[in-house]
């Protein structure tokens, strides 16, 4: 049997009032619980029992409508037989409960049994609706609110509410859900809020996907995926558009039987709400399943993982929860490095382009027609991660494989819990021709209206008219004052690391002492040496041999050959001597330290420089050294694919870039990629004269004081 009401969708604009109205009153029937339970598990007690009111009220008008039938063939039925053949046309649906007992029927039995009946209630639902309870762990749930002596008025709080579907649709029912999860949850914010989507951005995201779907002459089905579907109202939604699309009862038909939905979810209380509202709008097909999409399901993991693994879609939607840290299941994750995750892995705190790879790999290929994919994410995965980090190792990929269609900038303060701006992301791995190696990026900021009311944190909504407007830009795919059209390879960059000379304010070179932080030997002196090109090392030398004390000597200088000066002077003991050394490199650093101890200190005269060079190594070395100041830098370079040279290009742009002179420069093994949306449409303001805000501040300043006297003079 496919659906409980009509197929028939419209879109009227949410009524907020109607919606807070509702949540406000079950909100303070959740107060019962005070005292007993803790606020963030308010959701366990609530939640639950608004679904099975919800289902409750689908099966009450059903019941209805058999009871009539039946009536009406046989008038003279026994109320006891009715009751029967009631029961066995509900059990062909496809939910249903096979227990005599209703909500209000278990209220009116006596007091002492509510739970005994309502176990049975519960126990009694078809095993797809069972499974959905169990995902709530509810009967564990309700044999703790009876034991707090709270079930009964759990019961009353819904008991008379009508949560038909024909009254609170299912995008209407996640921003219930979603108001009551912001308030039970305040003490568990990062919980709260990453469920539900405004239904007029979906429709935009559905819209944008360009679905290929003529109910009329359709003759192949076609999937829409969701790999963290939440309560389901994306795919709702997705296929409540097609459903729009039909004109007569066989289309409908057709997009009901041919319009298959998928999904996973995450957190079990959103899975059963989904997998709830999926049941009751027919949805028998709709393959909605728990668990977490972005590990392998196998038996080695100990979670549940992608049950959609080797499948693909034809169309895939998503708006992943914004800065997932997915830390917890890293290990699992990683399983699929050089799978699914091959193009990289993003940084623990942000798993948001997991989700992208994940709908990615579940692509089909161009020659059958590839796939669409519309994600929704905030501004993080545009630009996170420098060059041969994860982010942009997955961007690159994205961009070198042509799969990025259009990226539409969203306005902020659309959603329940965030004034955040978003962003649509759109793939497509078939594109036509004139989108080929380009980008779109679409700037849809002013493209909103003021709510009449706030709902949280939404304050801005998009009508119809900005729909059309985005639609239509999108349609046109051309650059204009909204849209800019780039080609893939304007995203990336050469990361150069930069060593150069730092000079003073008369542009005279810059010098510097600091500590020799390597170990002194021949090796580490040379290069420094190449780097600096001139330099003088201050070094202690504790030369004591053995323990044995050795005369000490005046400070004086003593000519070390083609090794530089160096310089000498007593020290309190225990005996280190100081020395100067001018190194130019034209001898090894231990033979010029060698020399200097032979000239300079008694009782080394006669030894080898084999053998003073040997001593040196047990004696205690440390230095600073003076040089020229340098810096090291890293500079982005925007590619350019028209370059015939790299070397020269990349040496005019740091020539043109850095004032000082340049020692050295290195690229990084991979270009960058990065998106900066905001860059792309920055449009520089002169500032306010001085004047003016002088002239503005004064104003101010007069207002203020009138102020002040009409209050005196109240």
């Amino acid at each position: 049997m496919r659906g409980l009401f009509s197929p028939k969708s419209v879109y009227p604009m949410l009524d907020k009032e109607r919606l807070n109205n509702l949540s406000d009153d079950i909100w303070k029937g959740a107060i019962k619980l005070r005292g007993k339970f803790k606020a963030k598990d308010y959701p366990l007690v609530i939640l639950p029992m608004i679904m099975i009111r919800r289902i409750e009220c689908v099966l009450e008008v059903k019941r209805a409508l058999f009871r009539q039938d039946i009536l009406k063939k046989t008038p003279d039925i026994s109320l006891e037989n009715l009751d029967i053949r009631v029961g066995l046309m509900e059990a062909s649906l496809p939910f249903y409960n096979t227990s005599r007992w209703t909500l209000k029927k278990i209220l009116k039995e006596s007091s002492s049994q509510v739970y005994s009946h309502f176990s049975d209630y519960l126990s009694k639902f078809s095993p797809n609706l069972s499974e959905i309870i169990e995902k709530f762990n509810y009967h564990a749930v309700v044999k703790q609110v009876d034991k707090a002596n709270r079930l009964d008025s759990i019961i009353e709080l819904v008991v008379d509410k009508d949560f038909s579907p024909e009254r609170i649709s299912n995008i209407e029912m996640g921003y219930v859900y979603e108001e009551l999860l912001q308030r039970f949850s305040q003490d568990d914010a990062k919980d709260t809020g990453e469920h539900f989507t405004p239904r007029e951005i979906i429709r935009i995201m559905v819209d944008l996907m360009e679905i290929d779907f003529d109910p009329a002459t359709a003759t192949q089905a076609i999937s829409i995926y969701d790999p963290a579907c939440g309560t389901g109202g994306m795919l709702s939604v997705a296929k409540e558009h097609l459903m729009d699309k039909a004109k007569s009862e066989y289309e409908q038909k057709q997009v009901a039987d041919l319009v298959l939905l998928n999904g996973q979810e995450l957190l079990d209380q959103n899975y059963a709400v989904c997998k709830a509202d999926m049941i009751i709008k027919g949805e028998a097909d709709a393959k909605i399943t728990s668990g977490n999409s972005l590990i392998p399901h196998i038996a080695s993991v100990s979670d549940d993982g992608d049950r959609h693994a080797g499948h693909q879609f034809d169309y895939m939607i998503s708006n992943p929860p914004f800065g997932v840290n997915w830390s917890e299941y890293k290990e699992d994750a990683l399983r699929l490095a050089t799978s699914r995750y091959k193009w990289g892995t993003p940084d623990v705190g942000d798993g948001a382009l997991l989700f992208l790879l994940t709908m990615i790999e579940k692509m089909k290929p161009a020659a059958q027609g590839g796939s669409k994919i519309a994600v929704l994410f905030n501004g993080s995965p545009l630009s996170n991660g420098d060059a041969l980090q994860g982010e942009s190792e997955i961007r690159r990929h994205i961009l070198q494989n042509d799969l990025l269609d259009t990226i539409v900038m969203m306005p902020d303060q659309m959603f329940y819990n965030t004034g955040i701006y978003t962003y649509i992301w759109l793939l497509n791995n078939n594109k036509p021709k004139h989108k080929r190696g380009k980008v779109l990026i679409l700037n849809a900021r002013d493209q909103f209206e003021k709510e009449p009311k706030s709902f949280g944190n939404k304050r801005n909504r998009i009508t119809e008219q900005h729909r059309q407007w985005i639609d239509a830009q999108f349609a046109a795919w051309q650059a204009n004052a909204a849209c800019k059209v780039f080609k893939t390879s304007e995203f990336a960059f050469h990361k150069v690391k930069v060593v150069f000379w730092q000079t003073d304010e008369h542009a005279q070179p810059m010098w510097i002492t600091e500590t020799f932080d390597v170990q002194l030997n021949n090796g580490n002196v040379q290069k420094r040496f190449e780097l600096y090109g001139d330099m003088t090392l201050y070094l202690t030398v504790d030369c004591r041999v053995g323990g044995a004390e050795r005369d000490t000597h005046h400070s004086e200088d003593v000519d070390a050959g083609a090794g530089g000066t160096v310089g000498i002077a007593t020290l309190h003991p225990p005996y280190v001597r100081l020395m100067d050394l001018h190194y130019d490199g034209s001898k090894p650093f231990d033979t010029l330290v060698a020399e200097y101890i032979k000239q300079t200190v008694a009782g080394y005269a006669e030894q080898p420089l084999k053998d003073i060079k040997k001593a040196l190594k047990d004696w205690k070395l440390e230095a600073t050294y003076h040089h020229r100041h340098y810096i090291v830098d890293n500079e982005y370079i925007p590619f350019d694919d028209m370059a015939d040279d790299k070397a020269a290009y990349i040496n005019a742009f740091l020539a043109r870039e850095i004032e000082h002179p340049i020692i050295s420069w290195e690229e990084y093994a991979q270009l960058g990629y990065e998106i900066l949306p905001n860059k792309y449409f920055y449009q520089y303001q002169e500032p306010t004269p001085s004047d003016q805000l002088i002239e503005q501040f004064w104003a101010l300043e007069k207002q203020a004081e009138q102020l002040l006297q009409d209050i005196k003079e109240l």
